[in-house]
């Protein structure tokens, strides 16, 4: 199905012009510059034990298509970079098996993680840091709405996602193009709460706590905020519109 896209383009206006993974550039290198990239390439399926094998060689290997994992890393490493016309080629079902992929990642891994630290975290502080109460109920609030969201997600959204999608591929409309607009959505509630429980370490710890250990909860809540931030830009700006779109074009 062609997607005839919106004008607007976060990054052809931006006016920057990021360094951009190519499918001939060696995978290692990549993530050695950016091991942040590994549970995002985790994602695809691909491992560590890269080798000095390209890009391209890699998804090849994997069976991936090559440029939706370009497009999500680029998108990943660069906040000035969204390919809103790119992500639109491609199928509503390839972006929802990566969304769903990140989803279980966030469940299995990143949440725990945070929750082990933070646990340690808060153990080992002084009963007179005042604050700690409100950090682990943040942390709490957050994890239920995060997992509420995910479980929607599986249960509600993807699958109905995916059944206009089905739907249309099955009965396409004699000639007409899917026109996708420009959506608008409210702030984040995930995002929000996590940006808070950062806020809050940051800003009105007090008492004796281990450095390190609380280091260790705001590295992890940064790169969760991250993470989620990319995903989110997905979520809302290409297969939220996509949806809408589908609406329109099966009434």
């Amino acid at each position: 199905m062609w997607l005839s896209p919106p004008l607007s383009n976060s990054y052809a206006n931006s006016g920057k012009k990021p360094d951009m993974i190519s499918s001939n550039t060696q995978m290692s290198e990549v993530v050695e510059e950016h091991p942040s990239l590994i549970p995002v390439i985790n994602r695809f399926g691909i491992r560590l034990g890269l080798g000095d094998k390209s890009v391209k060689a890699v998804c090849a290997e994997h069976q991936l298509d090559t440029d939706f994992v370009l497009t999500v890393i680029n998108t990943f490493l660069n906040d000035e970079y969204f390919p809103e016309r790119k992500l639109q080629t491609f199928h509503t079902s390839q972006i929802i098996d990566y969304l769903t992929k990140t989803n279980q990642y966030y469940l299995r891994f990143q949440l725990p993680n945070i929750e082990r630290h933070l646990n340690s975290f808060i153990s080992m502080s002084t009963p007179d840091n005042h604050t700690l109460a409100l950090i682990g109920k943040f942390f709490s609030t957050f994890k239920e709405e995060l997992t509420a969201r995910i479980e929607a997600d599986g249960k509600v959204w993807f699958p109905y996602c995916l059944s206009l999608s089905e739907q249309l591929t099955a009965c396409p409309a004699s000639g007409e193009e899917l026109h996708l607009g420009s959506e608008t959505h409210e702030e984040d509630t995930i995002e929000a709460l996590l940006f808070d429980l950062k806020s809050i370490m940051i800003k009105h710890l007090s008492g004796e706590y281990n450095e390190n250990l609380c280091y260790a909860v705001i590295f992890a809540i940064s790169s969760l905020e991250k993470d989620i931030k990319q995903h989110n830009r997905i979520r809302y700006r290409i297969l939220t519109p996509m949806v809408a779109a589908m609406e329109k074009l099966r009434k």
